[in-house]
Formats: C-alpha cells, structure tokens, sequence
C-alpha cells in the first residue's frame, strides 16, 4: 500500500498530461462531442465486464447514485467536454493543460472553507508561485505589455470552464465519494456521461467518425490508460490525502503536455513559458511537502 501511494502521483501525472495531447491527436477524426460519446460508452462496458469478472456488485444506493452522477457531470461532462472542446477550437495542448492547472489555487482555497482543510505558510508560498507560473506560461509577452493571448476566445472560456468543473468535480469526490465502490461508482459517472455527450452530438455535430488504425489505437488508449487507469488513480489519491495536495499535481501537467505537444505536433513555448513551467513545478514541491501546520 505505501509502495502504491508513493508511485502514484507520478504514474498519475504521466497518464493525465496525455490526455490533452491524445484530444488534439483524435480530433481529426471525430467530432468533440461524438468522440466522448463512444469513450465513455466504451468505458463504461469495460467496466461493467470487469466488475462481473471479478464478482463485484455493481448495485448503489439512490444517495450514491446521485452523488456518482454529479460527480461525473462536473469531472467528466464539464471539465474532459470543455477541454476537447477548447482543443478543437485551436487552442494549443500545452495552453489547454496551463489553465486547468489552475485547479491547485481555486481547490485549495476552496477546500479551507468547505472540506476544513489548512494551509501551511510554505504551502501558501507554493500556491502563488505556481499561479505566476501558469501565468507566464498563458501570457509570454507580458513583459512588454502584452496581456492578450492568441487564441480563440470561445475556447479559453471553454478550458476556464473545463478549471470550474475540474475543481468542483475534486471537492465533490473527496467531500462524498471516497466511501463510493470505484468500479459501481465509475460506471454510473461514464454512463451519465454517455448520455449528456449523445445528447450534445446528437444537437451539435454530425456524427462523424473516420475510423482508421490510429484512431482506434487512440481510443484504446484514452478509455483504458485516462477513463479508468487515471481515474482510478485520482479517487485513490483524493482517498488518501488532501484535496490541496492532490490537486497540485496538476502544476506538473502543462510541462509534461508541452513536452509530449512538441514531440507530437511541434507545438513550442516561449522561453519565458519554459521558467513559468519551472515555478509551477517549484510551487508543486512546496504545496505537496508534509510539516507542521
């Protein structure tokens, strides 16, 4: 179990960061919504198999039900439909993951009031430091006086929103959801999320899918190593230390996706962006550091 919790952030951080490069590298062959659609639907049979294979009972209480359902409507509607959204409007991968790594300042902020969570001197240091991280790396030419990103403005609402519904997703899992079984549990989040998905193509876009080798190997990836590896990850994580704490990792996403952008899709970050991404990493040692109140 200690071994466990010791490798899974860092196992973590590598299965999440991939998730914004494997939306920019599905896009081309579905439509945002129709492609989450399939995922989930995909995901959502796995783990059904899974759960009779290993003699699991898939039964909640309505209580449980209900809270599985809202926390899969802000963790996997809002916050995975804002960011493939954002990336199909042309936002760059690395950009997508700096805003949602915002989480860290807004959760544990969040969670002082709500989940009676403190904040350490050196953990509040952390915070900001990673907050001026991410912000060099949204604005590189801040420093001249530039304050207006280069993007489409409809798909940096859409990662700001995909930050609201990754943090409210975190608070709602780590105030209610830790007792919830994670295979019962899961599959009522990707069920519902199956749904809203459908509905939102089946009102939106064509239903448009190019079947191709690297499409399916990409999806193979996303519902196995993202849907349920990460995921799985994330609830052991939330159950097993703080939600400020857990949240902080996400300062270590954005240099991950921009290395994995580059590699794939030649996508680059000024060189103010790279020290941005070294103070997000040096506020995620502070934040995540254990001591005295």
């Amino acid at each position: 179990m200690k071994s466990l919790m010791r490798f899974a952030p860092i196992v973590f951080v590598l299965l999440w960061s991939t998730g914004f490069v494997g939306a920019k590298y599905i896009l081309p062959f579905a439509e945002p919504f129709v492609f989450l659609t399939i995922r989930y639907a995909v995901a959502t049979v796995l783990l059904v198999v899974i759960a009779k294979a290993i003699g699991e009972s898939l039964s909640l209480t309505r209580d449980k039900v209900w809270q599985s359902i809202s926390v899969g409507v802000f963790l996997q509607v809002i916050y995975i439909g804002g960011v493939f959204y954002a990336v199909h409007l042309g936002v760059p991968a690395g950009i997508t993951s700096a805003i949602v790594s915002l989480q860290p300042i807004v959760v544990s902020v969040l969670a002082v009031k709500f989940l009676g969570e403190k904040i350490r001197w050196v953990q509040a240091g952390g915070l900001i430091l990673g907050l001026l991280g991410v912000s060099l790396l949204l604005l590189p030419k801040v420093f001249t006086g530039d304050f207006s990103p280069n993007f489409s403005g409809v798909g940096i609402f859409s990662c700001f929103l995909a930050l609201s519904g990754t943090t409210a997703g975190y608070l709602l899992q780590k105030k209610s959801g830790t007792d919830i079984p994670f295979l019962p549990g899961t599959a009522v989040q990707f069920a519902a999320a199956t749904v809203i998905f459908a509905l939102a193509a089946t009102f939106t876009e064509e239903w448009k899918v190019e079947v191709t080798t690297e499409f399916l190997f990409a999806l193979a990836w996303i519902v196995i190593a993202l849907s349920i590896g990460s995921i799985f990850l994330l609830f052991y994580l939330l159950k097993h230390d703080s939600a400020s704490s857990v949240s902080s990792l996400y300062y270590l996403v954005p240099p991950l996706t921009a290395i994995e952008a580059f590699v794939l899709f030649r996508e680059k970050i000024s060189p103010i962006g790279l020290f941005g991404m070294a103070l997000a990493a040096l506020g995620t040692i502070l934040v995540t550091r254990k001591g005295r109140s």
